[in-house]
């Protein structure tokens, strides 16, 4: 085996509502051919409870606390001053530190970065062969943002947008390969840095379909009487935030007469100040739910309404996992391969997106739901999607023929 640093800008997690799961199925998948160094940094105390299984899986790991308050004042600090704002979670001493001491010591012949504000710590270092997962592209947040701004925040948003896209296109230009969540989004970095001379991949989210298998038992969160729709995600996340604003000012507002037991619930940790007002009446909030799957296994159907595509939504993926019909935007739907109308209902527009919840809460939703849960345990397990990460470390490479 060879030895593999990996580096993560959060603890790796089986469950959750980032890309801490996709983080943690990579490094499960590369700590099977390779003696793992893992280092990463975390600033929620409740992930060292996962630290023995990442232990046990890796050679060697560190873990650097973050206290929330600093980490918060630096990357308001760098909004203000025109620099990258995930750059809070470069230039750790501790971590930096660890690297080298198990660079000195192991000598790792190959790296995997996740997201590109960890790159800067291997830079002054060679490998065989070094692998950043970029995910989405960051900086396409900061332009829209700074397109339906107002000025000053506009410019400190297009200030944004430069930097980062400018640190993207170097970072990936000294990666071997760089991978997103979707082809869209890999397409949107070909476009937005069409002279970086990066080998872009597009690998897309998996689901564990065991893990979220509407054959377990679960309690019932939601009161009797009623029907319940769910959004399922991060809440300080700007899609989301958008997404969910959208579905409670506009899709409920015409689904209260049609369904008038109808109840919308935001199930998700760090709700933004805007999604916390969307609470009332028949709009609920659940915050860091220490497990997701009651409220996807009792709800009658799955919301996804990003009105923008960034990445794979890990919620349409465990909602058709947990055999739920799922209603979603296109953007949503972005990398995957459904069939509209037979496994998932979509539509852009409000009227359309209320349309498909009055049909996802009919008769025919259990069959779209059903359908939606075969199709994923086909095509939409993580062992498929991987197989992306091991043709990009050469890992299934076919045999050489033996000479005749």
């Amino acid at each position: 085996m060879t030895d593999l640093i990996f580096l993560a800008h959060r603890m790796p997690l089986p469950t959750g509502e980032d890309d801490s799961v996709r983080v943690w199925h990579m490094l499960r998948r590369l700590a099977a051919s390779h003696r793992v160094h893992l280092g990463f940094l975390s600033e929620n105390a409740m992930d060292a409870s996962h630290e023995a299984a990442l232990g046990e899986m890796c050679a060697s790991m560190m873990c650097v606390r973050l206290r929330k308050s600093a980490a918060r004042i630096k990357r308001v600090a760098a909004f203000t001053q025109g620099k990258p704002v995930n750059a809070a979670y470069g230039g750790n001493a501790r971590l930096a530190r660890w690297i080298v001491e198990t660079m000195a010591a192991h000598r790792p012949s190959h790296a995997f970065v996740c997201r590109s504000e960890m790159a800067a710590y291997l830079e002054d270092y060679r490998f065989t062969r070094r692998v950043l997962d970029m995910v989405e592209v960051g900086s396409e947040q900061w332009r829209r943002s700074a397109e339906t701004s107002h000025w000053p925040r506009s410019e400190l948003c297009w200030r944004q947008e430069r930097v980062l896209l400018a640190r993207e296109q170097r970072v990936a230009a000294r990666f071997d390969d760089t991978l997103f969540a979707s082809a869209a989004e890999a397409n949107l970095f070909a476009r937005r840095a069409p002279r970086a001379p990066a080998h872009i991949v597009a690998m897309r989210n998996g689901v564990d379909h065991d893990y979220f298998s509407p054959e377990r038992d679960y309690p019932n969160p939601f009161p009797q009487g009623r029907k319940a729709v769910v959004f399922a995600g991060r809440m300080d996340y700007q899609p989301s935030i958008e997404g969910a604003a959208w579905f409670a000012t506009e899709v409920m507002t015409m689904l209260r007469h049609r369904v008038p037991t109808l109840d919308f619930w935001i199930v998700g940790a760090r709700p933004s100040r805007a999604v916390r007002g969307l609470a009332q009446g028949d709009i609920h909030l659940v915050r860091n739910a220490a497990d997701i799957r009651p409220y996807l296994a009792h709800a009658d159907a799955i919301m996804a309404p990003l009105r923008v595509a960034r990445g794979i939504e890990n919620n349409v993926l465990e909602g058709m996992a947990m055999a739920k019909p799922v209603v979603a935007t296109p953007a949503a739907l972005d990398g995957l391969d459904f069939v509209v109308g037979e496994e998932v209902f979509c539509s852009a527009s409000a009227p359309g997106f209320a349309s498909g919840v009055a049909a996802a809460l009919s008769e025919r939703g259990r069959t779209v739901g059903l359908q939606a849960r075969a199709r994923v345990e086909a095509e939409y397990g993580w062992s498929a999607t991987l197989r992306v990460l091991d043709r990009v470390f050469g890992l299934n490479k076919p045999p050489v023929a033996a000479a005749s």
